[in-house]
Order: C-alpha cells, then sequence, then structure tokens
C-alpha cells in the first residue's frame, strides 16, 4: 500500500464503486475532473463515470420516483444520479440554466412530498455518493451525502472503532439525517450527531445563478461558518445540496483518528417486554404514563449515569392488543445491569405482570427472545433494533418535544384515542431524550432543543391507498386533541417545546390544524429561525432551494 493511499483510509471505496455499477453507470468512461474545492486527500474512487440522465422512458424511472412513504410519488422529467461533487456542481447548473425546479434525494425517506410532488421537475439523486473515509489533511472523517447509516456505522466501526450518534433506521441517507441532527440511540450518551459535525462540502447557487461547491466548517476564523451552522441541525433542501460531511468530535483535532469520534459501547444490554391492553385499565394507562415520565424527569441532565440508556415506549392502539418498551442499556460501566433492572422495575410499577413483546410496534419487528435482557455486541444491536420501512406503505407522522412527563390532561386524551379506533397499526412513541444532548448551548448548533426530555413521533401506516383520509384524519385529530388547550399544536409552555424538524409534518402551516399563533418554524427552530434566515440570504439568495417547510428568506412569511 502506498503512503498516500495509507494516509487516506479508505473505508468505503470499493461499496462506492460497486454502487455504480449496479446502477449501469459506464466503467469505461473518462473520469470527470476532480471536483472544485475538494481537500486534498480526497479519494476519487467515485469519479469512475459520468452522471446519469434517467427520463420516463427509462424502465428505471418507475423505481426512482418515490421513496420510503409511498404517499409520495414524483413525475419529474428527469431523475440526474451524479457520483461526485463535480457532477452535483453541473446537475445543479443545468437546472438552474434551464429554470427547472430541482429536489435532491439522498435515502429516500422524507416524511413529507419535499423530494417528490408535482412542482419539481429534475431530481438530482446523491445515493450513488456513499464513500465513508478519512481525510488526512482536515484531520477528520469524511461521510458523504448518499451512504446510509448502516453503512457508516460498518465502516467507521471496522475502520477505527468508532461511530456516530446517529438513528437505528439503517437505510437512511446520511445526507438528511445529519443536517437536521442525527439523533439515535446513543445520543444521550454522546450527544446528537450534529455536536461531532466538523464541516460540510454544500453546492450552492449565487444571485447570478452560478452553481458552485463550498466547504464551510466551525473554525472561529472560517468566513463560510454561518453555512456550517446552518447545517447543524436546519435539515436538509434549504440553503444549497450537502455532498460531504467532515465529522470530528470537538477537541479531537490532535488525536489519532481512532480517538476523534465516540466509542461505541462493546456490549449493551437490549431489552424489550410489553403490557396486555386487555389488562391495561384507563388508571393503568395513566400509571405508566406518569411512571415512564417521572423516570426521566429524575435522569435525565447531563452527566446523569442513566446517560447509556436509551428506551422506547411504543403505546400502540388498544387493537394491537399491547404496548411494548424497547430499551438499550451501554453494558460497559460498572452497575449496568442493576441500573436497567432498577429502570424497568420504576416503569412496571403498579402494572400487570409485563410479557414478551409479540407485536410489531411501528417499523419495530416483534422482538420476544429480548424479554429476558441480552448482553449483546453493539453493531448485532443496531442490525436488529430498528426499523427501515417496507418501501411498499403509506404512513404520515407529527412530532413533539416534551420538558416534563405527561400532564393529566394530555393522558386521558391520548387513552381515549388509543381504544377508540380499529386501526392495529397506529402508535405514539416515546423516546428517551436528554442528558449529553443538553449539555450543548441552544444557539451553539441550529438544533434549539436543548432542554427536552423526551421525543414523541406520532405515527399511523397504512398499503390500500383508500385508507388514506381516513387514517390521516385519525392522526390529524388525535395529535389536535392532545394539544387542544394550546391551539393542536405542542407551543412551548414549560411542558411541550415544539417540534422535531426531521420528523417534517406540514399541517404545521396550516391554520385549520395549527391555531397557535406559533407559526411552523418556530415549533421547529426557536429563536434560531432569524439566524437561519440569515444564512438563507447569503447562500440561496434566489430561493433555488426550496420546498413547503425550507427556511424563508427574511421578509417572506
Amino acid at each position: 500500500m502506498s503512503d498516500v493511499s495509507r494516509r487516506k483510509v479508505l473505508l468505503g471505496g470499493a461499496a462506492a464503486l460497486g454502487g455504480a455499477a449496479g446502477i449501469g453507470l459506464s466503467a469505461g468512461a473518462p473520469a470527470r475532473p476532480a471536483a472544485a474545492g475538494l481537500p486534498v486527500g480526497a479519494p476519487q474512487l467515485t469519479s469512475s463515470g459520468e452522471a446519469v440522465t434517467v427520463t420516463p422512458s427509462d424502465a428505471r424511472y418507475a423505481d426512482m420516483v418515490y421513496g420510503s412513504n409511498r404517499r409520495w410519488t414524483g413525475s419529474p422529467e428527469y431523475i440526474r444520479v451524479v457520483q461526485n461533487t463535480q457532477q452535483v456542481v453541473d446537475a445543479v447548473q443545468d437546472a438552474v440554466r434551464a429554470r427547472k425546479r430541482l429536489s435532491v434525494r439522498s435515502g429516500g425517506h422524507c416524511y413529507e412530498d419535499f423530494v417528490y410532488n408535482a412542482d419539481v421537475e429534475v431530481v438530482i439523486d446523491l445515493s450513488v455518493m456513499r464513500a465513508v473515509y478519512y481525510d488526512d489533511a482536515r484531520r477528520a472523517f469524511v461521510v458523504e451525502a448518499g451512504a446510509t447509516l448502516y453503512e457508516v456505522y460498518l465502516e467507521l466501526y471496522r475502520s477505527q472503532g468508532v461511530t456516530i450518534p446517529g438513528g437505528s433506521c439503517g437505510s437512511v441517507g446520511a445526507g438528511g439525517h445529519i443536517c437536521g441532527g442525527g439523533f439515535g440511540l446513543l445520543s444521550r450518551l454522546h450527544g446528537l450527531t450534529v455536536d461531532h459535525v466538523y464541516g460540510v462540502e454544500v453546492v450552492v447557487v449565487d444571485q447570478r445563478g452560478r452553481a458552485r461547491s463550498v466547504i464551510a466548517t466551525w473554525d472561529q476564523g472560517d468566513p463560510n461558518r454561518d453555512l456550517w451552522w446552518a447545517h447543524t441541525g436546519a435539515g436538509g433542501g434549504n440553503f444549497g445540496i450537502v455532498t460531504r460531511y467532515f465529522l470530528r468530535t470537538p477537541g479531537t483535532e490532535n488525536r489519532p483518528p481512532s480517538e476523534q469520534l465516540p466509542k461505541p459501547p462493546g456490549q449493551v444490554y437490549s431489552h424489550s417486554l410489553s403490557w396486555d391492553w386487555a389488562d391495561m385499565t384507563e388508571s393503568r394507562f395513566r400509571t405508566l404514563l406518569k411512571n415512564f415520565g417521572t423516570w426521566h424527569e429524575a435522569n435525565s441532565s447531563p452527566g446523569s449515569p442513566y446517560a447509556g440508556l436509551h428506551s422506547s415506549l411504543a403505546l400502540n392502539t388498544a387493537a394491537s392488543g399491547e404496548i411494548s418498551m424497547s430499551t438499550q442499556m451501554e453494558a460497559s460501566r460498572p452497575g449496568a445491569a442493576q441500573r436497567l433492572e432498577a429502570f424497568i422495575s420504576a416503569v412496571s410499577a403498579g402494572l400487570s405482570a409485563p410479557r414478551p413483546m409479540r407485536v410489531r410496534a411501528g417499523e419495530q419487528e416483534a422482538r420476544p427472545e429480548f424479554f429476558v435482557p441480552q448482553a449483546v455486541q453493539w453493531y448485532q444491536s443496531i442490525r436488529s433494533s430498528g426499523g427501515g420501512g417496507s418501501w411498499t406503505r403509506r404512513s404520515d407522522y407529527k412530532s413533539t418535544y416534551m420538558l416534563t412527563g405527561f400532564p393529566d390532561d394530555q393522558i386521558a386524551t391520548i387513552y381515549r384515542h388509543l381504544t377508540n379506533t380499529e386501526n392495529s397499526s397506529d402508535l405514539l412513541q416515546v423516546s428517551s431524550y436528554g442528558c449529553q444532548i443538553n449539555a450543548v448551548q441552544a444557539g451553539a448548533t441550529a438544533v434549539a432543543h436543548r432542554n427536552s426530555i423526551l421525543k414523541l413521533q406520532y405515527q399511523n401506516y397504512w398499503s390500500d391507498p383508500a385508507e388514506e383520509a381516513g387514517k390521516v384524519a385519525w392522526l390529524r385529530d388525535f395529535y389536535r386533541d392532545v394539544y387542544r388547550s394550546t391551539g393542536g399544536v405542542p407551543v412551548f409552555n414549560g411542558v411541550t417545546d415544539g417540534c422535531y424538524v426531521n420528523y417534517p409534518d406540514a399541517d404545521l402551516n396550516d391554520p385549520q390544524w395549527n391555531t397557535s399563533g406559533v407559526p411552523w418554524h418556530d415549533l421547529y427552530y426557536k429563536e434560531n429561525y432569524p439566524r437561519l434566515q440569515q444564512v438563507k440570504r447569503r447562500w440561496d439568495p434566489t430561493n433555488t432551494f426550496r420546498h413547503t417547510q425550507s427556511v424563508r428568506l427574511p421578509g417572506v412569511a
């Protein structure tokens, strides 16, 4: 191995080439010039062929105009499959020159129609840009935007024994996940993924319509620092197209690569249980939610000995037959098994005897084998902890940050809706939050929610398009009723604290469903929104990158 190859510590090049061949890229095509702005030492293995244009006459087209949520299907004039940053610049320039509305896809997991809708004429597909490697010049790991989370975890872990605290749905693309915050099972222990983003490479368009790539970092002297900051929590599709992330934990620039990102636990305890809805009276339901909330109120501060614990309470509808709870606990610290047992006992107090988890909860498969807590290798645990979507189902989602446990009126409303439907696939998922996430100041990144202890995700799923109206109406009514006293949305009132931008919900824009007087952008960004608008004015002055909930230019509602 040459010195150059050894210093690059290339992790994902072979996978990237394999992915290129898999969609019919010409292996014999001449390489394009190196992308403008690429740092010294970046490999060019993904630039082995020309960008591919897929039009409606192409057999692949029908498979490339939808994502994981089959509610949204596009009809673009073409899809441009790109392999490197220069090809992204060219694709954006072509669309701008032709005055075509564009959108971008990395993993295809957007909940709303931001990528696929009737107005989009060009989709720029980053899914072939999947390399993960170490850049010696910038002393940071590089993740291309098309890499899936499983690919990122695998390459970082096997090469250097490190990871990022990202999500459990492994087929999600890094491109959208990271810039929206990057929350996952290790976030209470290591913070959000954006807390480890040193820099971003972004393709932007200036006032004259010229596309170019820019690298922005957290360095205080970087004139592009505002663009870096905006990509630490504002979500995708706002300012440009992220092509690469540069990852490094603050304060580690002089350490070896194996110490520049968090180390995952060698092992974790994995546990799942359930309670039968037949035994779940309203009084017991109230006890369960009070127990779960009270425990998190007491154990979610930075430095808590329970920072290594993440739990998700799946409040399935009564029609499903059970409520379940899945928990992961870092196993390496002394007393971890005892702390896990104490948590389970605290949440279960006053309830009927739990049983194995036998019913799917949203994207989480049933896990009866984990009724007795098992110590498993960390990477094995992430392969089994979350779903990836069936890619045939339709779905709808809403979110809430919570500063405290559940008030009595919310518990009563949740119980009423969960017991008053025949839908067996719908649920409210209540997940652990806080600890190291809350050690970061609200303005240090674009993620303003740094005091919450719980994150809620309202979910429903269906396959038959004829069910859509009823399904969407049920979730809308459920959500509005829970927050009826605050205008139908979780405003900032000492109990709730807004919404998560990576679980986008276009109903927040609609005065029929949001009568709070708090606009959608404040629910997502709080006091950070005006600053994001200034970034928008500087880096996307022509509003090239936009969707239903993209950051607006100053003065635009």
